[in-house]
C-alpha cells in the first residue's frame, strides 16, 4: 500500500469522482511517475509518496500532466530564488512577518470535503519594512506545509480571501507585471493546488490596477472565479459562511493573532524541511532539449504553454 495519509469518506468520494482517484491503483500511479522521474537527469525531486500523490490529484491522474507540472514545479523554483532560497522561519524578518497575520489559512473548512479558505490582509504588513518578495516567500511556505499536511486543499483547492483593508499606494507600488506574471505562474500552473476562486473586500481606490494585471495573466477560468465584492459582506458570506471567519470578522474561528500564531509555530516546526529542500530544483544543463530560464518561463512575451487547470 502506498504511504499516504488515509482521507474521510467525503474527501474519498470527492477524490474519486472529480479527480479520478482509484485506490487499488494509487501504487501503480506513484511507482510509475517515481519511474519517470528516475529518468530525468535535470530534475532533482521529492519522491515520497505523498507528495507525488499530490501531484496526481492535482492533475486528475493525468500520468502526462503530472509529469508536465512536477517538471514545471521544479524549473518555476529553481528561476524563483528569491522566493525559494533561504528560507528560515527563525530569520527575524520572517519570524515577525509570520506573526502579522498577513495570510492565515482559516481553520474550519464549510464542509468536510469542502476547499480551505485562506485569508489574505495585504494591510497588515508595513512596506517600507517588508517588500513583496517577503510576503510571497511567506506565502510559499506555507503553501508548501498545507501541501504536505492539508487533504482538503490537496483534493477539494484553496480558496482566497483578499481583504485589502489599511492598504495604501505604497502596498500596490511593490507589484510590478513581471513579479505578477511569476507568481500567477508560480500558483496557477506549477502548483498542483487548485485554485478555487478568490473574493477581494474592502476594495480601495488604486486597486484596480493590480487586480487587472493578475487577471490579464490569468487563465480564463480562473478569471471567472474572481468576485469583487467591496465593503458588501453579505454577498461575500454567499460563498463563505461568516462562521468560519476569524472574530474580528463576526465569526468563530478565533482570533486573527491566535491563527497567525498557531501557524508560525507550525512553520518553525518545518525549519528542517525548508533547509532539506534548498537541495531539489532543476539543472537547465541537463535538460534534454532547449534549457528553461526565467527570461523563457516568465519574459512578458514569452509564449510558455498555459497548463488547463481546473
Amino acid at each position: 500500500m502506498p504511504d499516504i495519509r488515509p482521507i474521510c469518506p467525503e474527501l474519498a468520494r470527492k477524490a474519486r469522482d472529480e479527480l479520478h482517484e482509484v485506490p487499488e491503483r494509487l501504487d501503480d500511479d506513484i511507482a510509475a511517475l517515481r519511474a519517470w522521474l528516475a529518468k530525468c537527469p535535470h530534475i532533482k525531486s521529492r519522491t515520497d509518496d505523498q507528495f507525488l500523490v499530490t501531484f496526481l490529484r492535482g492533475s486528475k491522474y493525468s500520468l502526462e500532466r503530472a509529469k508536465e507540472k512536477l517538471d514545471l514545479y521544479y524549473s518555476v523554483r529553481s528561476a524563483l530564488p528569491e522566493l525559494m532560497r533561504n528560507r528560515d522561519p527563525f530569520e527575524p524578518k520572517m519570524a515577525t512577518l509570520m506573526r502579522l497575520g498577513s495570510a492565515i489559512p482559516l481553520p474550519e473548512t464549510e464542509t468536510s470535503d469542502g476547499p480551505r479558505i485562506i485569508l489574505i490582509r495585504p494591510g497588515a504588513y508595513d512596506p517600507e519594512k517588508f517588500s513583496i518578495q517577503d510576503v510571497f516567500k511567506f506565502n510559499c511556505m506555507m503553501g508548501e506545509v498545507m501541501m504536505r499536511e492539508d487533504d482538503n486543499v490537496g483534493i477539494a483547492g484553496q480558496m482566497g480571501i483578499i481583504d485589502l483593508a489599511n492598504t495604501t499606494m505604497a502596498h500596490f507600488l511593490q507589484f510590478n507585471p513581471t513579479f505578477v506574471k511569476k507568481v500567477t505562474m508560480l500558483s496557477q500552473e506549477a502548483s498542483p493546488l487548485r485554485l478555487k476562486g478568490f473574493h477581494y473586500i474592502n476594495t480601495p481606490t488604486g486597486f484596480e490596477t493590480v487586480y487587472n494585471m493578475f487577471k490579464g495573466f490569468m487563465n480564463e477560468k480562473n478569471r471567472s472565479r474572481l468576485h469583487v465584492h467591496g465593503s458588501n459582506m453579505e454577498a461575500l458570506y454567499k460563498y463563505v459562511p461568516k462562521r468560519l471567519l476569524p472574530e474580528e470578522y463576526g465569526g468563530d474561528a478565533g482570533s486573527v493573532q491566535s491563527i497567525a500564531e498557531k501557524w508560525a509555530k507550525k512553520i518553525e516546526s518545518y525549519r528542517d524541511y525548508f533547509v532539506e529542500d534548498e537541495q531539489y530544483g532543476t539543472d537547465e544543463k541537463k535538460r534534454p532539449g532547449k534549457p528553461r530560464s526565467a527570461d523563457n518561463l516568465f519574459g512578458i512575451d514569452g509564449s510558455f504553454r498555459k497548463l488547463e487547470v481546473d
